[in-house]
């Protein structure tokens, strides 16, 4: 009988091979504190959502998605839903291909199968037999993988900041420029240029990613698509829907039908 593979990570930053697998599930608020692994990181979950937070942006990852995080980068994890992650950890001399930034990418049909197929195998896997046939394929796949324009870009000025934590505890409660100017003792003006200055983002762009992610949030949920675009003060269902097939490359109904 195999023996269950571990589930801490720091077992698999130092082992011999390009490619490590470990599955882990956790429950639904479950909180993994600030940490860096050697090995850069595609962290993926077969279902539930995550959210992941760096210093320099917040990212939910939903499933056929994951975060690629390179090697060294500070990041926390928070389960929205109850997760069944199958993490895939990189050697450093084996990341050149997927950046150096954090960024979620797509997980194809096959290469979801593959991660699956990978994670039964031994962290030693033999160099001669499948383990390492399935690693090489798994880092052709990653190598090609589209990335998807979802991710809430993290501003370091005080005042931004602000704003910024506000905005993301109430998505659901829009509020003007103007407004945010106010609160926070600075002219719209200052703020419009600070959000492009430090986000890259339009001060609109960054509360629409913010929505998405509310968005994802809610229908991993379950909660109704016209529910949850009422929430986010879209007109209408359709144009919720025309928005979130604009960065996610998908209607939300054919997202919910391949979780």
């Amino acid at each position: 009988m195999t023996e269950p593979k571990s589930h801490e990570a720091e077992d698999y930053q130092h082992v011999s091979r390009d490619l490590s697998g470990m599955p882990r599930d956790q429950s639904a608020g479950s909180y993994n504190a600030p940490h860096h692994h050697i090995r850069g990181q595609l962290l993926y979950a077969v279902s539930g959502l995550m959210k992941v937070k760096t210093e320099h942006g917040l990212w939910l990852v939903p499933p056929n998605k994951a975060l690629w995080i390179p090697p060294g980068i500070v990041h926390d994890q928070l389960m929205m839903t109850p997760v069944k992650m199958r993490t895939l950890y990189v050697a450093p001399d084996k990341c050149a291909a997927m950046g150096d930034i954090c960024r979620l990418v797509e997980v194809s049909v096959l290469l979801r199968e593959l991660i699956v197929a990978f994670i039964l195998e031994p962290i030693e896997y033999d160099l001669d037999g499948k383990g390492m046939l399935l690693a090489g394929l798994i880092l052709l796949e990653m190598a090609v993988a589209a990335t998807v324009p979802l991710a809430i870009p993290w501003p370091r000025d005080r005042r931004l900041l602000v704003v910024c934590n506000a905005i993301l505890a109430h998505p659901d409660q829009p509020r003007t420029i103007e407004y945010w100017a106010n609160e926070v003792g600075a002219s719209s003006r200052t703020l419009i240029r600070l959000f492009v200055n430090e986000t890259k983002l339009t001060f609109r762009q960054w509360v629409q990613q913010v929505h998405l992610a509310e968005a994802l949030d809610r229908l991993e949920r379950g909660e109704a698509l016209g529910k949850v675009a009422d929430a986010l003060g879209y007109a209408s269902p359709s144009a919720f829907t025309a928005l979130f097939r604009k960065v996610m490359g998908e209607s939300p109904r054919d997202y919910l039908a391949r979780k």
